[in-house]
This record gives structure tokens, sequence and C-alpha cells, in this order.
């Protein structure tokens, strides 16, 4: 077998891996600077001592969950709460717990659920192609 092992017939021929490897580096990049530019949990929230996200990712497919998932959130991080779906096809997707642990926090909630739908594009199109069901605690500091 002539070439690289990892590049098949009827996937990314060089030019396209490299345009794939280059949207790959600047996304890392534009994670990086949104990170940086949220703060860290222990300045924007001062009274929170920890938060603990699950997740279940699920798919639009025939094994619908696509992975479970618990994040610990301390101080020491930053206030980035902006998922990545997991649809290595999506793109712009993700899923933003920003407002609803805003809003926890405001009104010093300790638990909350809910469900969040992917709002970025694959293809061929499907608007339901990745959602989750999260649970937030979030515990604060005693006063």
């Amino acid at each position: 077998m002539r070439g690289s092992p990892f590049i098949r017939r009827g996937s990314l021929n060089s030019k396209d891996a490299m345009a794939h490897k280059q949207n790959y580096v600047e996304r890392i990049e534009r994670n990086r600077q949104l990170k940086l530019e949220a703060g860290l949990i222990s300045e924007r929230f001062p009274d929170v001592s920890d938060i603990i996200v699950q997740m279940t990712y699920y798919q639009n497919a025939a094994n619908p969950v696509l992975m479970s998932r618990t994040i610990h959130f301390w101080p020491s991080r930053h206030a980035y709460f902006n998922m990545d779906c997991m649809r290595k096809e999506c793109l712009d997707g993700g899923f933003d717990l920003t407002p609803v642990i805003i809003q926890m926090i405001k009104h010093r909630k300790k638990l909350a659920e809910g469900k969040l739908r992917c709002a970025g594009s694959v293809t061929p199109p499907a608007a339901d192609h990745a959602n989750i069901s999260y649970k937030i605690s979030i515990t604060y500091k005693k006063k």
C-alpha cells in the first residue's frame, strides 16, 4: 500500500487533510482565547467553591447515547462552560451552559437539570443531530 496508511480511498486527500488540520488548530486557539477571556471562576464567582456538570450526549442515530461525562470546575479553572459537540463533522456547534450557570449563581441555586440541542451544522443537514441532558450542582462557600 502506497502513501499514508491513514488516508484511504474515499477519505481526505492531502489538500483536504491540511485544511482540516488548519481548521482544528484555529478552533483550538479560539477556544484557548475564549477561556482566557472568561476569567477564572474564583475571580468571576468568588462565592463558588465547586461546580459539577454531569452530561449525557445524545445523537440522532440507531445508538442514541454517544457519551456520558462528569466535569468538575474548581475556583482555579476558567469560567468557560461551552462544551463542544461530540460529532466530529459538526461545524460551529456545541452546548453553552454559561447562561444556566450564571442564573444559578445569581439566585444561589444548588441544582439544575435540563436539555440543550446543538445549534451547529452537519452534512447532510440534520437539525437535531445532537443534544445533551445535563445536571449541574454548585457548592457555595460558607458565609
